[in-house]
């Protein structure tokens, strides 16, 4: 399968129908399961795009599904779930979850952060990528310097690799907010400068002084591969 293939994992059969329509006119192809096992089937015999996953299934619980599924999938996992407390949010991205929406969702919403997810490298090709003293593993959302682990959240690892994609040039604030924010967004340019300000302060031995993250004034962002 392509790319840009898409395995639905719900057991709603009026939501998975709606799904697969949606999916299917905006052009991917599209595959469906009704239980975890048969998800974890499909991931076997298939490569994925994307897996649009419940965490309420009928025969074990979405979250599962995530852990088994990383032993034998590259695909990014986007959980839709009408379990929208906190708790179940952290637990899902803490098992390997790449996205986590709540039911119900803004159609456009789900479809934006679908684009994003197939636009995140996946481990088979660039599991870590390295500038200077740090590297990054998108797979599981860290960057390590000189030694030290941080945990990034979803925009900061999409943020670190989009740039580490660039090769030490300049991402523009514009190509920045489509790839991680998508066409349409109400996000501008402050929403970029907050959100290198979490990565700074995340993988910077000084914030203040970046030797990684470096801001072109009026264009938008490098990473120096010095």
């Amino acid at each position: 399968m392509s790319a840009a293939s898409i395995l639905i994992v719900e057991d709603e059969e009026q939501l998975q129908r709606m799904l697969r329509s949606a999916l299917t006119q905006a052009g991917y192809m599209v595959v469906t399961a009704k239980s975890g096992l048969e998800a974890l089937e499909q991931l076997v015999r298939n490569e994925f795009g994307v897996v649009l996953l419940d965490l309420g299934l009928p025969d074990m619980d979405g979250k599962e599904v995530i852990a088994q599924a990383r032993s034998i999938s590259r695909a990014p996992f986007l959980v839709v779930s009408a379990r929208g407390s906190e708790r179940e949010k952290i637990a899902a991205l803490d098992l390997g979850a790449n996205d986590y929406v709540a039911k119900p969702f803004d159609m456009g919403e789900l479809m934006a952060r679908i684009r994003v997810a197939l636009r995140i490298p996946q481990p088979a090709s660039a599991s870590k990528a390295a500038a200077g003293g740090l590297h990054v593993d998108v797979a599981v959302r860290r960057a390590t310097v000189d030694g030290a682990s941080v945990r990034l959240s979803r925009k900061e690892t999409e943020l670190l690799a989009l740039l580490m994609d660039a090769r030490g040039e300049v991402v523009t604030h514009d190509a920045i907010i489509e790839a991680i924010w998508g066409r349409g967004t109400e996000a501008d340019f402050m929403n970029v400068r907050v959100l290198a300000w979490q990565v700074r302060r995340k993988i910077e031995p000084d914030a203040a002084a970046p030797r990684f993250l470096i801001a072109e004034a009026g264009l938008g962002y490098r990473l120096s591969l010095d």
